[in-house]
């Protein structure tokens, strides 16, 4: 292999780390933002969140695991503006539930219950909403959604298909700065930094508000689904001889960082299956995707002002969705749909249909009660034969 071939691989391979570090900004911003903008949370007790999580997980994992934010919560919070106390106390009350899931065991005993057609499933009915939220953010300007939801779909076929992520933001930015249109959201530029600690009304409010309707996402989704993506992006991984990627890692990983960084004005965190698969369509493949994710949070958090506030603002909202939609898009397709066998296919369907219809933790309970009848109808007919 010749320097200048050597030299085009690792640029290559650079280009597909950085693009794969702002990969699952579609799910990322709109939150973050809409924390800051709209219930003007402390700008850097966030970002520090992120920035501290992400470089944890690039040196616990040294592989692209996503750091996001915890969804229903802060959803929640943004429709309902609720108080920085109380999505303090929700980030720690489910750091402490995810450790203690982790280290009793109980989040590997409920791994080993849940078949991959189960955990597909709920990944489909994930996907379907993030594709539904992007498509709604896609109309906020349709042309501009469309057209970067259709640059980034097609890149996949492409050799340079990593740039694609930093084209379509710098081209979005730029466009959003020369319309002359009014940016879609406006960022607090107060810098001073707002500690707190939660009432015991707020620790309350919280566990029935947030904590409750959060958990179930949160274990499958950020646990128990990420978990089955990285093993099958990773095969084989270990760290020190021991599996890389277990729920029990990724409960404790989440569990520990939410009750260390909470009290310092972190959002609630976590993992997430769709935010690894689109970090890996781009190109994320080490450490170094989530070391630069994590670097650009804290220097947000350090120097954050007018001129930071202001450079956000100018990414579009349709850009924001069609970074969303591709996510979801990743998420909720599976090959499984090709080769899988018909009640398999059947459990996904069933699964998904649930989660939709009603909500995670009753999706994961209907693929559950089906699998188990499985068992049951495969062990009656063993005995009969």
């Amino acid at each position: 292999m010749t320097c200048k071939s050597t030299f085009l691989n690792r640029c290559d391979r650079f280009s597909g780390e950085l693009s794969g570090a702002f990969a699952d900004l579609g799910t990322f911003l709109p939150l973050v933002l809409g924390l800051i903008a709209l219930n003007h949370f402390s700008p850097q007790g966030i970002f520090m969140g992120f920035g501290v999580f992400a470089l944890f997980t690039a040196f616990y994992y040294r592989r692209p695991i996503p750091v996001q934010p915890m969804k229903v919560i802060a959803a929640l919070v943004i429709a309902q503006g609720l108080t920085p106390g109380m999505l303090q106390a929700s980030g720690m009350m489910m750091g402490i539930i995810l450790l203690l899931l982790a280290f009793s065991g109980a989040i590997s005993w409920l791994a080993k219950q849940l078949s991959p057609a189960i955990s597909i499933g709920i990944q489909l009915a994930i996907g379907l909403q993030l594709i539904w939220m992007g498509g709604q953010m896609m109309g906020e300007t349709w042309f501009i959604g469309i057209t970067a939801f259709a640059i980034l779909f097609v890149s996949r076929f492409l050799p340079m298909r990593y740039l694609a992520m930093p084209l379509v933001l710098a081209s979005g930015m730029l466009w959003q700065f020369t319309s002359g249109i009014a940016p879609s959201f406006n960022l607090n530029v107060d810098t001073s930094w707002q500690l707190s600690w939660p009432s015991i009304h707020e620790w309350t409010s919280a566990a029935g508000l947030l904590v409750l309707p959060q958990l179930a996402l949160t274990l499958t989704n950020a646990v128990i689904a990420t978990t089955a993506i990285a093993k099958d992006k990773f095969p084989g991984d270990t760290v020190n001889g021991q599996e890389n990627f277990t729920p029990k890692r990724l409960a404790t990983s989440s569990g520990l960082m939410n009750l260390i960084l909470a009290p310092f004005g972190a959002t609630a965190m976590c993992h997430g299956a769709g935010g690894l698969a689109v970090q890996h369509h781009f190109g994320a493949r080490t450490w170094i995707a989530p070391t630069i994710f994590g670097s650009t949070c804290l220097l947000i958090a350090l120097t954050w002002g007018e001129g930071i506030a202001s450079m956000l603002s100018l990414i579009p909202l349709a850009v924001l969705g069609s970074l969303l939609a591709i996510a979801g898009l990743q998420l909720a397709w599976s090959k499984r749909f090709i080769d899988g066998r018909p009640f398999c296919i059947f459990v996904i369907l069933s699964t998904a249909a649930i989660c939709l219809l009603v909500n995670t933790a009753a999706g994961l309970a209907a693929g559950f009660i089906l699998e188990t009848a499985r068992r049951q109808w495969r062990v009656f007919s063993d005995l009969r034969s």
